[in-house]
């Protein structure tokens, strides 16, 4: 039984909006489960590289330039055969190393495109929604759950709203715990109590 969903983020500096509201997207599921969802780093911080051979769902997000270490990850992820869902930001100059860059991705793996990021969010929303249902006996997941992902799925065909992209804080690695599969170890979950 798996506790966790482990979402990896390889998405480039530039990427501020898409970042935001991927890094929120776990919120997003209906059922209760816990996440930890880890991005690229920004700047020269480390790579996680095990999360990136660990990833349950793994999302490469490319806009104009290809920066460190979104290559690295690629490379990584493939070698695990834990290969990325591809998205490219559609109707975007992109210079010479990016071009490349989706050249040798396009060998490969096919691209898909976006042009939004109600349009990525909704993607990527409908990959982890099939992860789920493609995952139930690992996440233990109990028949409502699996009917409530369903109609979930169903309705992400709709058109969305658009996304807020004035919220800023999630364009980092987080974890989400889950109040229902989550117990403490000498502590103890702090917030509104059931009456």
């Amino acid at each position: 039984m798996a506790d966790q969903v482990l979402l990896y983020i390889s998405a480039a500096g530039d990427l501020e909006a898409e970042r935001e509201v991927l890094g929120r997207v776990a919120t997003e599921v209906p059922i209760d489960l816990g996440w930890r969802v880890v991005q690229s780093p920004l700047g020269n911080g480390p790579v996680d590289l095990l999360a990136v051979a660990q990833a349950d769902v793994h999302v490469l997000v490319l806009g104009s330039d290809i920066r460190a270490p979104i290559g690295l990850e690629w490379l990584v992820a493939r070698q695990a055969t834990r290969p990325p869902t591809a998205f490219l930001k559609a109707d975007t100059l992109r210079t010479p190393g990016a071009q490349s860059f989706v050249r040798m991705v396009e060998d490969v793996q096919p691209w898909i495109p976006y042009r939004s990021t109600a349009e990525l969010q909704r993607a990527v929303l409908a990959l982890l929604s099939d992860h789920l249902l493609d995952n139930i006996v690992r996440y233990v997941l109990r028949p409502e759950q699996v009917v409530e992902i369903g109609r979930w799925r169903e309705a992400l065909g709709e058109p969305a709203e658009p996304v807020d992209e004035a919220t800023r804080g999630a364009g980092d690695s987080s974890v989400l715990l889950s109040r229902e599969r989550f117990t403490p170890m000498g502590g103890v979950l702090i917030g509104k109590k059931d009456s």
